[in-house]
């Protein structure tokens, strides 16, 4: 259960603009009071938040939209039931009503500060910060005026080197976040996160002749990201793509062999098995998955990997929100079901044990199991391979938007296809969009590639919208419905 509490008109306390040691001593107060009051755990989740967004159109920016947030969301467990309030009032009056509210949806209540009740709880540990290093990191991002600037190059770019366009966009946002966690289990822990995220886009038309195309690029904990940009070829890549698709035909429906190519084709295993993989679908009862763990449920080639560890990808974290550090977690390996995504509700309510997975969008969303980086692993062929292996079917070079079943049925739209005669890349095709259900889809993927790419995403859940990375290498799917014509 989840209850959001507006801002009190009294003052913050003097520890809201910033995070670190001087906050032990009043969530040491509130955790002990929540013990007292009979819940098994209880976690507070502060968070301070910058947003940038920028937009650009044509040759104008169109948009600018900075943002500041500060809040705390507090959960209170008892058994396998839990409470969940947000407030932005972060005085020691404000999270104490916000705990007394997350208290009385289990039917606990605080006791009187004047005469509190025996606790459990014996202090929090030592404060783990790993934001100390990280403090520069906003103010090395770039002001608005060069995010400006780079954006204009990016639609000027596209100009230069496209055909046909009726429109060019070009968006930048930069996410800052400052977070501390404190749990009854001892839980103390500080981080800075930093995510940047560009995206170039065209509409291309020529007649009754339609095409568009988009690239998103997107890094984690580094400053010098927009700086480091290479504008030039990342509009060469969106033109290409748009001016190949334009005057393509339309694909045919059929059921073929297919390859994926790499990077954001790795949209399909996260959004059709990934979530079927995390621990909030064991509880709610609709992962077909719930009890195969080490049994075989891919191909052989397949292998499975979610992780925060690579280094500058958009999911990687030094801390998950519930204040546990990452892990490399397989999921799959050589076909075999081995692990779930848990987060602390998760492991008290089904077993997993906790991966290092507790995600949330902000102190207004209650922790959930999440991905990270998330990954088809490299195999021993190349990308040619593949494809000569394919006597016909359809080559996808870029995915575009889906959606997905609360079962693992998909379909994706391809943004741009090739069919596949004869072991060789024949002529551009459009319109195809990819349909199966992640149990059928699993198993036929037979070989993987040896070009494993990550790319950046976003994925919404439960505990709303997170920075996520997708990947995989060149993949061959034996079999699969192509919707078309």
């Amino acid at each position: 259960m989840v209850v959001t509490l507006s801002p009190s008109s009294a003052s913050p306390s003097g520890l809201a603009d910033r995070f670190d040691q001087a906050w032990r001593s009043p969530l040491e107060s509130l955790l002990g009071l929540g013990s007292a009051a009979g819940a098994d755990l209880v976690e507070v989740f502060l968070e301070r938040t910058d947003h940038l967004g920028v937009l650009a159109e044509q040759e104008r920016i169109t948009s600018v939209s900075p943002a500041f947030g500060t809040g705390a969301g507090i959960r209170v467990f008892l058994g396998e039931r839990d409470g969940f309030v947000s407030t932005n009032d972060l005085s020691e009056a404000g999270l104490r009503r916000a705990l007394e509210q997350a208290l009385g949806m289990l039917g606990l209540a605080a006791p009187s500060l004047a005469t509190p009740a025996p606790s459990g709880f014996n202090g929090l540990a030592t404060l783990r910060d790993f934001g100390a290093s990280k403090a520069p990191w906003l103010g090395a991002c770039p002001t608005l005026a060069e995010a400006t600037t780079r954006l204009l190059e990016g639609t000027n770019q596209l100009e230069r080197q496209g055909a046909h366009l009726q429109a060019r966009r070009g968006s930048y946002a930069r996410d800052w976040q400052e977070v501390l966690v404190a749990a009854s289990d001892g839980t103390f822990a500080r981080d800075i996160r930093l995510h940047q995220s560009l995206g170039l886009t065209v509409l291309a038309a020529d007649g009754e002749h339609r095409a568009s195309a988009g690239r998103r690029y997107g890094s984690s904990g580094r400053p010098e990201h927009l700086a480091q940009w290479d504008v030039e070829a990342s509009a060469q890549e969106v033109c290409t793509s748009a001016g190949t698709m334009l005057y393509s035909d339309y694909v045919e429906a059929c059921q073929v062999p297919v390859v994926l190519a790499n990077r954001f084709g790795g949209v399909i295993f996260h959004e059709a098995c990934g979530h079927l993989l995390e621990t909030t679908q064991v509880e709610r009862g609709t992962t077909p998955f719930a009890d195969q763990v080490g049994e075989l449920i891919a191909h052989e080639a397949v292998t499975a990997i979610d992780e925060g560890l690579s280094e500058g990808a958009f999911g990687s974290l030094s801390m998950d929100d519930e204040g546990m550090e990452p892990q490399r977690t397989v999921l799959i390996e050589n076909g075999v079901l081995r692990r779930f995504l848990s987060d602390r509700a998760g492991e008290r309510r089904t077993g997993h044990e906790r991966t290092g997975s507790g995600r949330r969008q902000s102190h207004a969303f209650a922790a959930a199991s999440r991905m990270r980086n998330t990954y088809i692993a490299a195999g021993p062929h190349s990308p040619a391979e593949l494809i000569a292996s394919v006597e016909k079917g359809l080559y996808c070079k870029a995915m575009g938007g889906g959606s997905v079943g609360p079962t693992g049925q998909f379909n994706f739209a391809v943004e741009e296809g090739y069919l596949i005669e004869d072991g060789q890349l024949t002529k551009s095709v459009k319109g195809a969009t990819l349909i199966g259900e992640a149990k059928e889809v699993m198993p036929r993927i037979s070989m993987c590639a040896n070009d494993l790419e990550l790319a950046a995403g976003f994925c919404g859940s439960v505990s709303g919208s997170i920075f996520v990375t997708v990947g995989q290498p060149h993949i061959k799917v034996d079999s699969i419905t192509v919707g078309g014509r």
